[in-house]
């Protein structure tokens, strides 16, 4: 099915880890993540920081609905929340499979107004949520650029 066949539909999510993830089992996330996903058509971006995944994943409706549905019933998470459920008109991560950014915690107090943590994901004003939300994956999209 080609993204002309069904409308695309585009969730970020977040979660908690029920153990902390380390870089050798967030190889294995990612591999099986990025196999399954090029099987499903389903692309996206993955980020982790102490303990915490926001995820967005983007494709044809159902391909994306069963996906989570899957991601839902893992062991690995707890604490899955829908921030953001919406079709778009293009994918944002075309060319990702799933791609991955591990945030380190900061050493420094951020200046304000810098994104240092994901809380703004958790306010529970929708507004505060879809922007912050697309701020990250804004983020996500310029360091790509900006490394290849």
């Amino acid at each position: 099915m080609t993204d002309h066949d069904e409308a695309l539909l585009s969730v970020v999510y977040s979660s908690h880890a029920r153990d902390p993830f380390d870089e050798g089992r967030l190889r294995e996330l990612l591999t099986q993540s990025r196999a399954a996903n090029e099987h499903r058509g389903v692309t996206g971006m993955l980020l982790y920081r102490g303990g915490r995944f926001v995820q967005i994943l983007e494709g044809p409706e159902q391909a994306v609905r069963d996906l989570l549905e899957t991601i839902e019933a893992d062991d690995r998470h707890t604490g899955i929340r829908v921030l953001i459920d919406e079709f778009v008109e293009h994918r944002n991560f075309a060319d990702w499979t799933m791609g991955y950014e591990q945030i380190t915690e900061p050493h420094e107090q951020a200046p304000d107004g810098f994104r240092d943590t994901f809380d703004d994901l958790e306010r529970g004003d929708a507004s505060v949520t879809l922007r912050a939300a697309r701020e990250l994956s804004l983020w996500f999209r310029v360091r790509a650029r900006h490394r290849s």
